[in-house]
């Protein structure tokens, strides 16, 4: 770490208010310390600017804020509103909300701009672990929007196919999808890949199946034709607009719902990209994909997370004591 890279600080002793030594350099000095995806910086970034935000309403010093200043920060997140939604916030944003911000103070801490990080000491609200909000689908429901996306006609009908295809079949997250880049494609030992760095800034790579392999050598060629170039002269995005940006998360949510509702789907206006991830989940641990390999799959770094993300957990199809009693018959037949 360079001394430069950072803000000049006094030690606790004689803290300066955080507004008057520049918070945004704080910010993104630590940011830049962390090995995040632009959507996770963000993120983080507004969850920073929302404390800092609320402390100048107060006349509260972020660097000589305690515990209890967080308690209350997080009685005000509870409070409010989510902007879409209308509904307060749950417990699992503001449980994120708080998580950026000890990383934060983590960081300040390191710097010496204050003694302790007042976050650990807070009262953070409980998240249960077992529990998501998201709300998934059947793979019959999958099978309906895909072939939605297959009857679509129109410019941007390949491009939506090779979108879905991507998020159903490798139950991508909608950042990873809309930040995959041309380059990113290749081949290894005879399988079509995907390179991507996942959450946490961890290099991934994901074998594309032949269907989605298709989609997108499709939405390529006529990509291609459109520019009057050859394929392997397309640089620059993997899933582009009409104008050729890089398609956005917000796109991806609506295109989604779109096609879910022209598939009928009940649950259409509550769904997001995050459905096909559950749905992916869910279905191969369904088809007897081992618990890890799905775990490996969606990158999660600890495999209570992808439970959570297995829908038929709870089927009492898949309670052990039915294969521990056939195990006894057979053995006694």
């Amino acid at each position: 770490m360079q001394p430069s890279e950072f803000p000049v600080l006094s030690r606790p002793s004689a803290r300066p208010a955080l507004s008057g030594a520049g918070p945004g350099d704080f910010t993104e000095a630590w940011l830049r310390n962390r090995r995040l995806s632009e959507h996770t910086r963000d993120a983080y970034r507004r969850d920073v600017a929302g404390w800092l935000a609320w402390c100048a309403a107060r006349d509260l010093d972020p660097l000589r804020a305690n515990f209890l200043d967080v308690n209350s920060y997080g009685r005000s997140l509870e409070a409010t509103p989510a902007a879409r939604s209308g509904q307060p916030l749950t417990p699992a944003t503001v449980a994120r909300k708080l998580s950026a911000l000890s990383s934060w103070y983590d960081f300040l801490v390191k710097l010496r701009a204050v003694e302790a990080n007042p976050v650990s000491g807070a009262d953070r609200p409980r998240v249960d672990r077992d529990h998501s909000a998201t709300v998934g689908l059947t793979p019959e429901e999958v099978d309906t929007l895909l072939a939605a996306a297959e009857a679509e006609t129109g410019p941007t009908a390949a491009r939506n196919r090779a979108a879905v295809g991507l998020l159903a079949d490798l139950g991508l997250r909608v950042g990873e999808l809309v930040s995959l880049n041309l380059s990113d494609l290749g081949a290894e030992r005879g399988h079509r890949s995907v390179r991507f760095v996942g959450k946490g800034g961890k290099p991934r790579r994901r074998a594309l199946t032949p269907s989605t392999a298709y989609a997108v050598d499709a939405y390529l060629t006529e990509r291609a034709t459109t520019q009057g170039v050859a394929v392997h002269e397309l640089t620059g995005p993997l899933l582009v607009t009409a104008t050729g940006a890089r398609l956005d998360r917000h796109s991806v949510f609506r295109l989604v719902r779109r096609l879910a509702r022209t598939a009928g789907i009940p649950a259409w206006a509550k769904l997001s990209p995050h459905s096909l991830r559950h749905a992916f989940a869910t279905t191969a641990r369904a088809e007897g994909v081992p618990l890890e390999d799905v775990q490996d799959a969606m990158g999660h770094a600890d495999p209570r997370t992808t439970r959570r993300y297995d829908r038929d957990r709870h089927n009492l199809d898949r309670d052990p004591a039915y294969v521990i009693w056939a195990a006894r018959a057979r053995r006694r037949s």
